[in-house]
């Protein structure tokens, strides 16, 4: 899918069906014959436009004559296939040509979304640096945003283990894990390209450029510090409900096994006195009650030892 907005002299942003100057061309999930024709119309190398579409892409940025490539990760909210939510990241690109700003992605994401909508402040097409850097800078609030739900799901998770030892929660806990080493990973490849638009001329930029890309490093930053830390809580709670699971496995066990022992008493008295031998008493019109007293006697006795060890 291949669209084409430009920011008119009323700073509206139109839909236009040609590719002119200041244009900023939109592709998701392009087929063949449209990687084609971009590529043969704005006279790109045909890697800069695959790459993105790579889902195990790295981050990086790439120049080659006047066409600058900046690939970043961007968070998106997906489920498995146990319908638990799934925080992953997927490649973006953005290339600078002589003419347009161009974005390649696999999926549609709502930061874009945003500017289509005319929702993003100083928004130009015709501003390419500050259109990227303004998207980069969406990108890290997204991953603000999503850190701030995951941490939600998280200590809802706990409530519910706290009531209730469920497989559900314990597998929501690892899904969950699962998105912040995602996050993490991904955060931190950002940025190394953050830096690298920083230190190098990879672009023409402003003063207010310059403190626009500072801004989107500290919420970069910002972010990997929450996935951090919510990793950091989220494998400590792991690792204590597993102790508590297994702690709770072992009380269960011994509880179990005590009451073997105190029922296994009374059996035993019993055996003997069913045994085809003489035994004393046998003949008592009492031996019954005798043989009841001590079975009673030597179970409750043991419940009582037990009971003090704390066994149950």
């Amino acid at each position: 899918m291949i669209e084409i907005y430009k920011t008119d002299e009323n700073r509206h942003l139109n839909n236009i069906e040609e590719m002119t100057k200041g244009s900023w061309v939109n592709i998701v999930a392009p087929t063949e014959a449209e990687i084609d024709y971009i590529c043969t119309t704005l006279q790109l190398p045909i890697n800069f436009m695959k790459d993105p579409l790579d889902d195990e892409e790295r981050p990086r940025i790439e120049k080659e004559d006047d066409n600058v490539l900046i690939i970043v990760d961007f968070p998106y909210l997906t489920r498995d296939e146990a319908d638990l939510p799934i925080f992953e990241t997927i490649p973006i690109g953005m290339i600078f040509t002589k003419d347009c700003f161009i974005t390649v992605s696999l999926k549609e994401t709502p930061i874009l979304a945003n500017f289509k909508n005319n929702k993003i402040k100083g928004f130009f097409t015709n501003k390419k640096t500050r259109f990227a850097l303004q998207l980069l800078f969406e990108i890290s609030s997204y991953y603000l945003r999503y850190l701030k739900q995951i941490n939600k799901m998280t200590n809802e998770a706990e409530r519910e283990l706290h009531q209730s030892m469920k497989n559900k929660e314990l597998y929501t806990f690892l899904a969950l894990e699962k998105s912040l080493v995602y996050f993490t990973t991904s955060l931190k490849s950002n940025r190394v390209v953050l830096d690298k638009i920083l230190r190098f001329n990879y672009l023409k930029m402003y003063e207010e450029d310059k403190e626009l890309l500072e801004d989107v490093i500290i919420e970069n930053a910002q972010a990997i510090e929450m996935a951090e830390v919510y990793l950091s809580i989220l494998s400590g709670m792991m690792d204590a409900f597993a102790s508590i699971i297994s702690n709770n496995v072992n009380n269960a066990m011994k509880f179990l096994t005590s009451v073997t022992i105190i029922l296994t008493l009374p059996t035993m008295v019993a055996s003997f006195y069913g045994m085809n031998v003489e035994l004393p008493f046998e003949h008592n019109r009492f031996a019954f009650i005798f043989s009841l007293l001590i079975a009673i006697t030597l179970a409750g006795t043991t419940a009582f030892i037990f009971w003090k060890k704390k066994y149950f």
